[in-house]
């Protein structure tokens, strides 16, 4: 890898729609917070290559920033397979000590149908070695945020897992010749 690259990545505003459920991928995003945009693209650098996941919250968060990023389904949100779209508490309702269960190993755990986040983690490692040296902002998902941070701080997935990202927040990492930098995690 040639230079350095400087990620900034943010997590997309919150969606528009009930808490506590597993969005799809077409939830929208609630855009309406003017100024914690207005700080946030303030905070940017000028001119940056620009990627979002192909979400519709990401795709509108990078819209309302004045980004014109391009969709890169390395950096979507962990597949949650039948469980997108449903209720946490339906779920757990439904399935019993199952659903539970599940969340003793949330990173190496896959919910039917979709991926764990370990296979989160290597999708998004693939998709970083595409991006080019310089300033690059990701608008993302707190899963793919997650999913970096793993990657540069070489971290197990269950230990990447209790970072807290919020939404509109900004991380900044930083990949070097022959090593990562972590300048700031979940900052507003």
């Amino acid at each position: 890898m040639d230079g350095e690259t400087h990620f900034w990545l943010i997590r997309h505003a919150p969606v528009d729609g009930p808490r506590g459920v597993i969005h799809a991928p077409d939830a929208p995003a609630d855009l309406r917070d003017a100024a914690a945009f207005a700080a946030l693209k303030a905070r940017l650098p000028a001119g940056a290559f620009a990627v979002c996941s192909p979400a519709r919250r990401t795709r509108e968060t990078a819209a309302r920033l004045g980004l014109e990023a391009a969709a890169d389904d390395a950096f979507r949100e962990q597949d949650f397979g039948d469980w997108t779209g449903r209720r946490h508490s339906e779920l757990e309702a439904e399935l019993g000590a199952a659903y539970p269960a599940f969340w003793n190993s949330p990173g190496s755990n896959r919910p039917p149908g979709g991926e764990s986040f370990a296979d989160q983690i290597a999708r998004a490692r693939a998709g970083l070695l595409r991006l080019p040296a310089g300033d690059v902002v990701l608008v993302v998902h707190s899963g793919t945020i997650r999913a970096v941070l793993a990657i540069a701080l070489e971290l197990a997935p269950e230990v990447a897992l209790r970072f807290v990202i919020d939404p509109l927040s900004l991380t900044r990492i930083d990949r070097l010749p022959n090593a990562w930098r972590v300048v700031a995690v979940n900052g507003h």
